[in-house]
């Protein structure tokens, strides 16, 4: 299912307007960046993971206790848990996905990260998308979707659908796969079972590209 609504952020099809040239200057401004107070308690700023040349990218909401202390996404237990889901469609962080987050800095008690802090960081996740110009971008949870997409909708109401993107791309909200730890049940219906289902529309649109 197609939506039309297309994402909050306004790029140019062209390469004209955009600060950075390449992933590594980005990062490395992220890497001494103090725009917010995120800065202040962050042992590792956390970019990304995956392949650059990834046609899919996957936005979660920002790091937790894991990923600040090793500097890469979702390697916790629900990054452990991501990656099982990801797996079954035969798809790896090392061949053909780009993860990244909404922020780039853990929030303390891993809290929801505030307007300000999501606004800091929008310049770096905007450099990602126009840098990488993914075919696919899968939101992780509410934050994700707030922030992307602008939706306030319980993600029970909007996963598995395509939205418009930028560049051409289509973009999918999906359950934060910490969302699913709290569920054991993998039966018709549950939400591990929904997002099991996504991850097959989502291999099915990359074997179209």
């Amino acid at each position: 299912m197609i939506n039309g609504q297309k994402s909050l952020f306004n790029f140019s099809e062209t390469d004209q307007n955009i600060r950075f040239k390449t992933l590594k200057e980005v990062e490395e401004v992220c890497k001494t960046c103090y725009k917010c107070d995120l800065s202040n308690s962050r042992i590792k700023v956390v970019f990304s993971d995956g392949t650059p040349e990834a046609k899919l990218m996957l936005i979660g909401e920002g790091p937790g206790k894991n990923e600040d202390e090793t500097g890469l996404p979702f390697v916790g237990r629900a990054g452990k848990l991501l990656d099982k889901i990801l797996l079954s469609q035969n798809i790896t962080r090392e061949k053909e996905i780009y993860i990244c987050n909404i922020v780039k800095c853990r929030p303390p008690q891993n809290r929801v990260p505030v307007p300000s802090e999501r606004e800091a960081c929008r310049v770096y996740l905007e450099a990602q998308i126009q840098l990488i110009r993914p075919k696919l971008i899968l939101l992780a949870g509410a934050t994700a979707v707030k922030g992307v997409l602008g939706r306030k909708e319980p993600i029970s109401k909007i996963r598995g659908q395509w939205f418009d993107g930028p560049f051409g791309s289509k973009i999918m909200p999906i359950f934060h796969p910490s969302y699913l730890l709290r569920y054991e049940s993998n039966e018709p219906g549950t939400p591990k079972y929904l997002m099991y289902q996504d991850i097959q529309e989502v291999r099915r649109s990359l074997d179209a590209l």
